[in-house]
């Protein structure tokens, strides 16, 4: 955190006061308001002397279906989890997400930042279960820019030309494994490495900082 002699992070120059957080999540289905959340993680980024960004923390938890939460089975035979595993060690809701919050809440003050956004693959998908779990939970205190979000699936089709997160990955030179995919933790990583090298590849094509414009010509 800046005090008055001191100027703002760069990281809070970035992007107009957001701090970039990546987020996966597995659920049971589709329907944020219906089908059970069931992993979440988050990779915090950092920014390095020269304004590149890298993947920093990663913060993860299993979560107990809510109460009257639909358990889709083709979903779950999708991401191979069994939501009764106890070798899961799943957490309800509540205390997941605010565990995840806290350091979250935590870099967007020391970036001098004024509030999280999310950046996901398909990100809408990732916030939607995301903020629907949050006020399940009654929690206050969401880091999370409300609407705002950064979509990799969108960057990857502009930067590589395609949307899949596994061929992006292939694309940018970032290691895949299917095998270890559909966790939340696991593409939630390797979601931030393609964010911060599609970021960083605009800056080096002198992208960013944008070249300042003369509106008197």
């Amino acid at each position: 955190m800046t005090d008055e002699n001191q100027e703002p992070h760069p990281m809070s120059r970035r992007f107009r006061g957001f701090l970039p957080v990546v987020v996966d999540v597995e659920t049971a289905g589709f329907n944020p308001e219906r089908d059970a959340l069931l992993e979440v993680a988050a990779v915090l980024l950092t920014m390095d002397e020269d304004g590149y960004l890298h993947p920093s923390e990663t913060y993860t938890h299993h979560i107990d279906p809510f109460e009257g939460a639909n358990l889709e089975q083709s979903a779950l035979d999708f991401t191979g989890i069994d939501p009764w595993d106890p070798e899961r060690e799943a957490v309800p809701e509540r205390e997941g997400l605010s565990e995840i919050f806290r350091p979250i809440r935590k870099a967007v003050k020391e970036f001098d930042c004024k509030r999280a956004v999310l950046v996901g693959h398909n990100a809408t998908f990732d916030h939607n279960f995301l903020f629907a779990a949050a006020m399940r939970a009654d929690i206050k205190r969401n880091p999370f820019h409300p609407f705002s979000t950064f979509d990799t699936a969108t960057l990857a089709g502009l930067a590589y030309g395609h949307t899949v997160l596994a061929q992006a990955c292939k694309l940018a030179g970032i290691p895949f494994s299917n095998r270890e995919a559909h966790s939340a933790a696991y593409d939630a990583e390797r979601t931030a490495e393609l964010f911060c090298g599609i970021v960083n590849r605009w800056k080096d094509l002198g992208g960013f900082p944008p070249a300042p414009v003369n509106l008197e010509e």
